[in-house]
């Protein structure tokens, strides 16, 4: 029995608008908890498959929303629990980003593609993925957070690839990978195409991983990360607090030459406590070592800052502060700050966004090592080290190594603690320079400057303080010299296009050709 094209075409239209977010989400399957790194380079091909056969181009641009819809979902999931319901119109809104690259989508691979619109899929699609990926990195819009290339933080060829072009260059490579995939299994005429574009980012790859330059070891520092654990209760800060203490008092004796606690591990602004004080600069004489803290509390005012709450890094030493402070400069969208409060306060009645705005810092701060002469570090506090350039600015100021202090103790059962330590081994690659990811409670780990990670990482049930050998480097990585050059050239390959798509539509389509003149002879 034949059901009538009507109906049969509403249903498959429905089938299709289900799977439009299945499909987007799959990529999240490659990122850590699940870690299938290898899944990221198959995972788009549904979607591309998806969008090739819409059948108009609004058709494409819905199906591509639903996906970015989905892809959001699956990457922020685990913020359920603070945003509530309003996750999903957040996510709707950054769904919005896919439409362009499903248009494109349509237009390159839709029908039976040319081989030349199956070679240039394979350059543009994965600039358009990238300029979505772009635009939703603002911070406003929730910053980088589940970047594709970032799913191959322990590939250590991708890694190579993060130190010349950064997660941009790791992304546009796996993009494009995942279009040769769909070329082979749905364009007979693009199959010749997709081999060769695999075969030139195998190729990419070999060059980079044989020639690009690597920073030189000379030396090491002996870090120490306190991770004290989860601590609940009416008095839970002060319970933190010595926590810290005691387990830094473990470390004395030992060689260290820095200990870092992670984010928010001092509650209150040590300038109106001098007792904190005290107690901060005995521990550094016991340790023999200066100590990194994190304070998140109301200060400013007196100092020349705006009165507020800040997020804060300061260091220690047995004389006290060292007057070294970086202040948080990029604060988490509803986490630490409401965009638009006016407009979107209510988002506070309906899960656990920030009921006052934290105060931002104004600039990144390199600070010295006391007792190793010449070696200086850069701070970063927790979704500060998902950003690319953050990390890029401090090396080319003189940081010999980086320290990222976070916690997750909101997300303590979710994805989020190992995805957020995983982002340091980009961080390494991509400035030639370790990294140190301590945190208060979450996920501790420490990678090496090629992102390899050096020991084994604190999870998230870990209470304990533990000391790793950091190596120290000289020489920098194309990526610190030469910065975001994979974007500029993706927007360039996406102005060309555009130009030759609107130069086709003033020539308007080519003509047919005319019949051949029948041949007259002579009688």
């Amino acid at each position: 029995m034949r059901f009538p094209a009507g109906p049969q075409r509403a249903t498959r239209g429905r089938w299709r608008l289900a799977a439009a977010p299945a499909a987007g989400a799959l990529p999240a399957l490659a990122f850590p908890a699940p870690s299938l790194w290898w899944f990221a380079y198959v995972a788009l091909v549904p979607w591309l498959l998806l969008l090739r056969t819409s059948a108009t181009p609004r058709r494409a641009a819905l199906e591509a929303w639903l996906g970015g819809w989905g892809l959001m979902v699956a990457l922020h999931h685990w913020l359920l629990p603070s945003l509530h319901v309003f996750l999903l119109p957040l996510a709707a809104l950054l769904g919005l980003l896919w439409i362009p690259w499903g248009l494109l989508v349509r237009r390159l691979l839709g029908g039976r593609p040319a081989p030349a619109d199956a070679a240039r899929a394979l350059v543009v699609l994965p600039a358009g993925w990238l300029l979505a990926e772009l635009v939703r990195s603002w911070q406003g819009l929730g910053g980088p957070w589940g970047l594709l290339g970032a799913s191959q933080w322990q590939v250590p060829p991708a890694l190579r690839l993060a130190s010349v072009g950064g997660v941009w260059l790791v992304g546009l490579v796996v993009v494009a990978l995942n279009c040769a995939v769909a070329l082979l299994i749905s364009v007979p005429r693009g199959r010749r195409v997709a081999l060769a574009g695999t075969a030139g980012c195998a190729l990419l790859t070999g060059v980079v991983w044989a020639a690009a330059p690597q920073p030189e070891a000379y030396g090491s520092l002996r870090v120490a990360l306190v991770q004290p654990g989860v601590v609940a209760g009416a008095d839970s800060v002060e319970r933190r607090f010595e926590a810290g203490e005691r387990l830094t008092r473990q470390l004395a004796g030992r060689p260290v030459d820095l200990v870092v606690w992670g984010e928010s591990s001092v509650g209150a602004d040590p300038a109106r406590r001098p007792d904190l004080v005290r107690r901060l600069s005995v521990l550094s004489a016991q340790v023999g070592a200066p100590l990194l803290v994190n304070v998140d509390a109301r200060g400013g005012g007196a100092d020349g800052r705006a009165a507020g709450i800040y997020k804060s890094a300061l260091l220690f030493g047995p004389q006290g502060p060292t007057g070294d402070r970086y202040d948080k400069m990029r604060l988490v969208p509803f986490g630490e700050y409401v965009p638009a409060r006016a407009l979107l306060g209510w988002a506070t009645s309906v899960g656990k966004a920030a009921g006052e705005d934290r105060q931002r810092g104004s600039t990144p701060v390199v600070m010295e090592l006391p007792g190793r002469d010449g070696v200086r570090f850069g701070p970063l506090v927790c979704f500060e080290s998902a950003f690319p350039d953050m990390g890029r600015h401090l090396v080319r100021d003189g940081a010999a190594l980086l320290v990222a202090q976070s916690a997750t103790s909101s997300f303590q059962q979710s994805w989020a603690p190992e995805q957020h330590a995983s982002l340091a081994a980009l961080r390494a690659a991509e400035t030639g320079r370790p990294v140190v990811h301590a945190t208060l409670t979450g996920v501790s780990a420490v990678h090496g400057p090629a992102g390899e990670r050096l020991g084994p990482a604190l999870g998230t049930g870990a209470r304990t303080a533990v000391v790793r050998e950091v190596p120290l480097v000289r020489g920098s990585t194309l990526y610190v010299r030469f910065g975001n050059w994979p974007v500029y050239g993706s927007l360039l390959v996406l102005v060309l296009f555009c130009a030759g798509e609107a130069a086709r539509t003033v020539r308007g389509p080519a003509p047919e050709p005319s019949a051949p003149l029948a041949r007259t002879g002579r009688g």
